[in-house]
C-alpha cells in the first residue's frame, strides 16, 4: 500500500515545509509517502459552490476507482494518536493500492468528493489552517507508524 497526501494549493510558508520534508523523511523508513498538490482555482469569485465544485473536479480526476479517499474534515471522526495507529494498521491490512488523504482548500469539499469519500478524519475541533494541517497529518501518521511498532516516540 502506498500513502499519498494530497492537498489543495500550494504551502506558502517555509517552516511548514521544513516540517513536511523532516516527517516525510521519516515516515518513509516505514511506508511509501508522496504528495500531491492540485493547484487551487484562480477564479474571481468568492462563491464556495464554484471554487468546491472546480476543485472537486481535479481531485475526481486523478482518483481511480480502488483508491481509499479519506478527507480531512472539521465533522470528520477524531480519533486518538492510538487510535488512529489501530485504524492505519486495518487500513493497510485491507491493502488499498492507495490509501489517499485529501486536505482541502479554504471551502472545504465539494459534494461529489463528499459522496466519493469512504471516511472522513477530524484531526481536533479546534480550526487550522490548510496549510497548518498538512504539517500535523505527516507528524501524526509518523506517530501512528511508532506506536505500531512499538517505537519510543510516541512516549517520548
Amino acid at each position: 500500500m502506498k500513502i499519498e497526501l494530497w492537498a489543495i494549493g500550494k504551502t506558502s510558508e517555509r517552516y511548514l515545509d521544513e516540517g513536511m520534508a523532516i516527517f516525510e523523511k521519516r515516515l518513509k523508513n516505514y511506508v511509501p509517502v508522496q504528495w500531491q498538490i492540485i493547484p487551487d482555482i484562480k477564479v474571481k469569485t468568492s462563491d464556495a459552490r464554484i471554487v468546491k465544485k472546480e476543485e472537486g473536479e481535479k481531485v475526481l480526476a486523478k482518483l481511480q476507482s480502488d483508491d481509499y479517499l479519506v478527507l480531512l474534515d472539521e465533522n470528520g471522526r477524531e480519533y486518538t494518536s492510538v487510535e488512529l495507529a489501530q485504524w492505519m494498521e486495518k487500513r493497510m491490512n485491507q491493502s488499498p493500492r492507495r490509501l489517499i488523504f485529501l486536505i482541502g482548500g479554504a471551502f472545504g469539499f465539494s459534494e461529489a468528493v463528499n459522496e466519493r469519500a469512504q471516511e472522513k478524519i477530524s484531526l481536533s475541533r479546534l480550526t487550522f489552517s490548510h496549510q497548518m494541517v498538512r504539517l500535523f497529518l505527516m507528524e501524526q501518521l509518523y506517530r501512528a507508524m511508532t506506536i505500531l511498532k512499538n517505537e519510543p516516540y510516541h512516549n517520548a
